[in-house]
């Protein structure tokens, strides 16, 4: 996933569906997955939201650090690409 000159580097599809179905798994009650890009660790990490308004929270707070930034966000249950 993630192959091509818009993204730092591939994330595997394997670590991706764990990462899917930790969310769904979760007793918090996540709706949905962010692929976030680590710059200082050079590596995608997981987060996940509840609702969807908290995408937009999360891309505004984190885009003002310049450590970490929004790659994608996905329906943990559709498992589509919101955009």
């Amino acid at each position: 996933m993630f192959d091509g000159s818009d993204f730092p580097k591939s994330l595997d599809e394997e670590v991706f569906n764990t990462w899917l179905e930790n969310g769904r798994q979760s007793k918090i009650g996540y709706s949905y997955l962010l692929i976030i890009w680590d710059e200082y660790e050079s590596t995608y990490r997981p987060t996940y939201v509840e609702n969807r308004d908290d995408i937009d929270t999360y891309e505004r707070y984190k885009a003002s650090t310049g450590r970490e930034a929004l790659v994608a966000a996905y329906d943990l249950y559709s498992e589509s690409r919101i955009s």
